[in-house]
């Protein structure tokens, strides 16, 4: 596919300019731990919310995707369930995080359930967090957009993405976040008025949209759009909102940097999914929907628009691709490797940190040659994450119901290797069905609930067969 010239220099100027913002921005003290990894916690409200509204909207080949093939529901599975996670994660758990001090999801764990669990949190956190599904609509873009070999586009995406932050750490990270947050949003902006401005609004939609692409569900069956409710909640355990909250200047701008978040979401959502009801409109035939809005554009806008609405699609993904590669490489660099040596000093941090990166690199440009479904990376993952970490961090906030310390590992264990049974077992059977018609997150999150359960109740028993009041089990400080 043969572009304007036009169209293929603005996307070039956007990844160059972004780029030497990073390496820029990012003139920090080689071994500044503190300053590496949490700006010296000094992230103000403006680019806390840039750098937390860029970062958690990466999937938009994903949504391109369902909004095409169910319209409506995409605000209803990938909008509000998130909206009423981050809220409550705003209001019940950002201050409390802040008032930490710590640096990581594994930090809180350790400090209180012990090292055991703190190492396989980590874990959990560097396998979800790696960014596969991004670098898979980074690298699909790529190719789309320059004709190179799909492996070639991975390796590009995943060379701009990350090279300022093997240089800079946190503070390169949300200088460029801040640069694609504006490109993301002026780009949608452009792409809606101009499909409005030509085509007409809400009656033309109606008269080419299948009726049934504007209920809730957009044709799925309720559990299909229920699931995601339950997968949302990953929100409460997602790494980078920690991260954000943990840089934060002030536990003040904490909470009110998620809930304007939240509103900045809720219009971007508005922009993807009427974009995704025009694209069904106007292509209602394509092969791939994944790229829908590329495609749509390219008929669409006229020259250097298009070529502007490409940065944009661009900036969405590596927004999130950087942030993840950064966290998953905090899990295995510091929280596993760094944390895992007897003696080391705090100054190596950084250095362990950017092994972390390499090792992140690798493992989800692996995983992106053999990913299938954006959408089907996104399930499994946090069908088995999230009923691993999902009762251990949130009870860790509780000294009256924290889940004592000897049940958490073994529940952590048996909750993720249940639900990746539950998840595995389709495709080894040939089968188009979960065993019993159960989604796997079910499955997890009824074993870790039942867990938690029994061992809040075999330490009430204990404690009132000795006379004591109940109490939590110690609290340790995290190195």
């Amino acid at each position: 596919m043969r572009f304007h010239w036009i169209d293929l220099a603005i996307p070039a100027l956007y990844v160059v300019g972004t780029l030497t913002v990073g390496l820029v921005r990012g003139r920090v003290p080689r071994r500044n731990t503190d300053e590496f990894l949490l700006m010296g916690r000094r992230l103000t409200l403006p680019a806390f919310v840039a750098t937390l509204v860029a970062t958690w909207y990466g999937g938009i080949f994903g949504i391109s995707e369902y909004s095409w093939r169910y319209g409506l529901a995409n605000w209803f599975v990938f909008g509000v369930p998130y909206y009423l996670h981050a809220a409550i994660f705003a209001i019940f758990l950002a201050r409390r995080a802040r008032q930490t001090r710590l640096y990581s999801i594994p930090d809180q764990l350790e400090a209180s359930y012990g090292r055991g669990v703190a190492r396989l949190g980590a874990l959990v956190v560097f396998i979800m967090t790696m960014p596969a599904a991004y670098l898979v609509m980074l690298g699909t873009l790529g190719r789309w957009i320059t004709g190179w070999s799909y492996p070639a586009a991975l390796v590009a995406g995943l060379l701009f993405s990350t090279l300022y932050i093997y240089t800079g750490g946190l503070r390169s990270l949300v200088a460029t976040d801040i640069v694609y947050f504006l490109f993301m949003y002026c780009g949608f902006a452009v792409m809606v008025v101009a499909l409005t401005a030509k085509y007409g609004g809400l009656g033309f939609l109606q008269t080419k949209v299948p009726p049934g692409l504007f209920t809730p569900t957009g044709g799925q069956s309720f559990g299909a759009v229920l699931v995601w409710y339950f997968i949302a909640s990953t929100t409460l355990i997602e790494p980078y909102f920690y991260h954000c909250v943990y840089a934060s200047d002030s536990r003040r701008t904490a909470t009110s940097g998620i809930l304007i978040s939240i509103l900045f979401w809720i219009f971007f959502d508005f922009m993807t999914t009427t974009t995704g009801l025009y694209a069904r409109a106007l292509l209602p035939d394509i092969a791939d929907p994944t790229v829908a809005f590329s495609e749509l554009a390219r008929r669409v806008l006229p020259i250097g628009f298009f070529g502007f609405f490409l940065a944009s699609l661009l900036a969405t993904v590596m927004s999130t691709v950087d942030s993840s590669y950064f966290i998953a490489a905090g899990a295995f660099g510091r929280d596993l490797l760094w944390k895992g040596r007897n003696g080391a000093q705090t100054s190596e941090i950084p250095r362990y940190v950017r092994i972390g990166l390499v090792a992140s690199c690798i493992g989800s440009f692996l995983l992106a040659l053999t990913t299938e479904s954006i959408i089907t990376l996104w399930h499994d993952l946090g069908s088995v994450g999230a009923p691993m970490l999902l009762i251990p961090m949130l009870s860790s906030f509780s000294k009256r119901h924290r889940f004592p310390r000897g049940w958490v590992l073994p529940s952590m264990i048996l909750a993720g290797a249940l639900s990746l049974t539950w998840t595995l077992a389709p495709k080894f059977t040939l089968s188009d069905q979960y065993w019993l018609g159960v989604q796997p997150i079910y499955m997890g999150f009824g074993t870790s609930l039942a867990c938690y359960l029994v061992a809040l109740g075999t330490r009430r028993a204990r404690a009132n067969r000795n006379g004591m009041s109940e109490v939590s089990d110690t609290v340790i400080e995290p190195t």
